[in-house]
This record gives structure tokens, sequence and C-alpha cells, in this order.
């Protein structure tokens, strides 16, 4: 990561005190923090482990989660491990053939982020790619979710940890199992157990289709 390349659209890649245009939730971000997390993962002190889902389905799918994907491999204190498959599924919460399918992935992160600070970081990027929130469950470019995070529980109503229907949701639970075979969902047991339990024939892998850790 340099202080010149662009983590996502609108975003100018600026780390100092002038919150860039576009990216209101930029911090300042000391130049020797940003040479530390560059160097690698034993530098981070005290990283933490977070869980979390991308989704899209409204223009180039595969395209748009793979930006969000560089886009916090791109900000200051996160480092993407592990990214799952790509999965198709249809549409929760709503009327069958109203709304175009999903992709849905799981990424697996290190960070030296608090929750909140996680998550004003998936709201930039959302807004970056033009995220529109007019109703529940409608059409998105892009779903940035907090899935869980180092086994934290929270039932602060702006961050709820872990995601408070995780346990019920086919398209979050095979693609975590995939890059973490022992996953356990605090508060709900392991993640294999709870796939047993939910209904995955509507949740189909894209093996045509391909999601890359950054370089």
């Amino acid at each position: 990561m340099t202080a010149d390349k662009p983590a996502y659209p609108g975003w100018n890649g600026r780390i100092d005190g002038d919150r860039p245009t576009g990216d209101p939730t930029v911090q300042p971000v000391p130049e020797a923090v940003v040479a530390r997390v560059d160097a690698a993962d034993t530098t981070l002190s005290n990283p933490k482990t977070a869980v979390i889902a991308l989704g899209s389905n409204i223009g180039n799918r595969l395209e748009t989660m793979q930006g969000a994907i560089d886009a916090l491999e791109d900000t200051p204190g996160v480092r993407v491990r592990a990214v799952s498959p790509v999965y198709e599924t249809d549409p929760w919460g709503v009327q069958a053939g109203t709304q175009p399918r999903y992709f849905n992935a799981i990424l697996l992160v290190r960070t030296t982020l608090p929750p909140d600070a996680l998550l004003e970081r998936g709201h930039a990027i959302e807004e970056a790619y033009h995220r529109v929130r007019t109703e529940r469950w409608g059409p998105r470019t892009i779903d940035v979710d907090i899935v869980a995070y180092q086994g934290v529980r929270s039932d602060d109503p702006i961050l709820t940890l872990p995601h408070p229907r995780a346990h019920e949701r086919a398209f979050v639970l095979v693609p975590w199992q995939d890059v973490d075979p022992a996953a356990e969902l605090p508060g709900h047991g392991p993640v294999a157990e709870l796939i047993a339990a939910v209904d995955t024939s509507g949740v189909r892998h894209r093996s045509d289709v391909e999601l890359r850790l950054p370089e």
C-alpha cells in the first residue's frame, strides 16, 4: 500500500489529517503505523480476526466484490487473509424472481481496527460503490457485513456481534466453512453443525468465477 494508490472509487488514498473527498470515515494514521502494517502481519499490534460477508446483486457483481476486497486490503490496519469461493443465491426476504441473484463470499481478515472502525470502513466502501439503503432487503451493489469479530459478543444496535441472523443464513455459513472448517459462531456453536440445520439447496457454488487474494 502506498499513499498515492486509490483504495476504491472516491478515496484518494491520503492518510494524513485531511479527510479526502468521498470518504468521510478516513482517520489520521501516523506514517510509522502505516509502515508497520505494510511490513507483515507479525508487525501488527495484537491483531484480531474478523469474518466479513460480501454480497452483490446489481451491476458487475464479481468486479464490485473484488474491488471491495482490494479496498479492505488497502485500509491501514487490515489484512485480508482468506477469500472463500463464490456462491450464487436467491435474494433473502423477497418474493422469488423480483430481484437478480446474489454473489456471496466470506473473507477472513486480520485487523488492528476496533469493530466500530471496521464497520465504518465497510460503510465507506459501500458508499463508494453507490450502495442504496431505501428498502430493507432491497437490491444492492455491495454489502460489507461483519459476521464475527474475535469472539466478541455485543448487543449494540449499531453493530450487533456476532451478526444476529448469521446462524440461519446458508449463504454465510457455507462459504465460511470453506475458509475455516473449524469455525464457530459465538453463542451458536460450530458452523458445520449450523449448516446441517439450514436449507442449503439455494446456495450454488460458482466454480466458473473466482475472487482473488490481494497481492
